[in-house]
């Protein structure tokens, strides 16, 4: 395997198309069921090799570089390959925070991913999603790097072919907290699962939309207006919404009359995550 002295990966955006609670465990966590769309859109990382350090080139505004998800995985997975060298990350950030993109998840996972790659560790696919969980249950599909079914806390994945579409994403630019949405009183929690060959057949819901929305009627709003051109629906915790299209075209289409108080980008779904398309494509090379 050749030697790098640097890498450069993307750091996709997921959709969550459906969001069931199927209930609320013993620590506090809950169980939930969704499927993970990956989008061909995202943050980008370089990494470059460094004697020791770990360092980040590009603050984010708000985070201390010492709690940003890069770092932290950076030093996770130094400290478990018990690896000498160290790293300088440049992150170019285009996903907004609390918009339920996974952005920071995203980040982590291609960290682990490059450094990974990088550092000449060969960590296997499953010990680097475990790693990942340590910083979110959202890290784990993005390490796997396959659109998939998730249940558990998020951890339990099963990969899942989704057919080609185009969604246009409406971000209202408001930041939603994971942790208020999951501890309100409100919030279903007994949704029943369902079986894998109802998946793409079922009716999309999302069970945190009726809580977000009571909270942050902004983005009631923007829903409402998204609905005119299809069912429009929350990611995650929020704040972000989409709707799918069956062409770009279409989906440029509507991101033309969408009001400007709004920002927006129009994204093609993927089955494979393009930072694992990359490394595979240096790999034959």
């Amino acid at each position: 395997m050749v030697n790098l002295k640097s890498i450069s990966l993307p750091a996709p955006a997921k959709l969550n198309l459906f969001l069931r609670i199927t209930g609320r465990r013993n620590d506090g966590y809950h169980n939930l069921q969704t499927l993970f769309q990956l989008l061909d859109y995202g943050d980008e990382l370089r990494l470059s090799s460094l004697n020791r350090s770990i360092e980040l080139d590009t603050s984010v505004s708000g985070v201390a570089d010492e709690d940003n998800l890069v770092i932290r995985a950076a030093k996770l997975l130094k400290q478990h390959a018990g690896y000498a060298g160290g790293a300088r990350i440049k992150l170019d950030k285009k996903l907004p925070m609390g918009a339920g993109l996974g952005g920071g998840s995203s980040d982590a996972a291609t960290t682990l991913l490059g450094l990974n790659r990088l550092w000449n560790l060969n960590i296997d696919l499953d010990e680097l999603a475990k790693l990942g969980l340590q910083l979110g249950a959202d890290v784990p599909v993005f390490v796997k790097g396959h659109s998939a079914l998730a249940e558990g806390v998020g951890e339990q994945l099963t990969t899942i072919k989704i057919p080609p579409r185009w969604y246009l994403i409406i971000c209202p630019q408001i930041s939603v907290n994971t942790e208020e949405i999951f501890a309100h009183p409100e919030l279903t929690r007994d949704s029943a699962a369902i079986k894998i060959p109802a998946l793409l057949k079922e009716g999309q819901r999302n069970d945190c939309q009726k809580v977000v929305e009571s909270i942050y009627p902004q983005i009631g709003e923007a829903r409402k207006w998204l609905d005119q051109y299809g069912s429009a629906q929350l990611t995650g915790t929020g704040s972000c919404l989409f709707t799918a299209f069956k062409s770009e075209a279409e989906a440029n289409q509507v991101l033309t009359k969408m009001p400007d108080k709004w920002s927006a980008f129009v994204a093609r779904g993927l089955n494979q995550s393009p930072a694992h398309a990359k490394l595979e494509k240096m790999t034959a090379e």
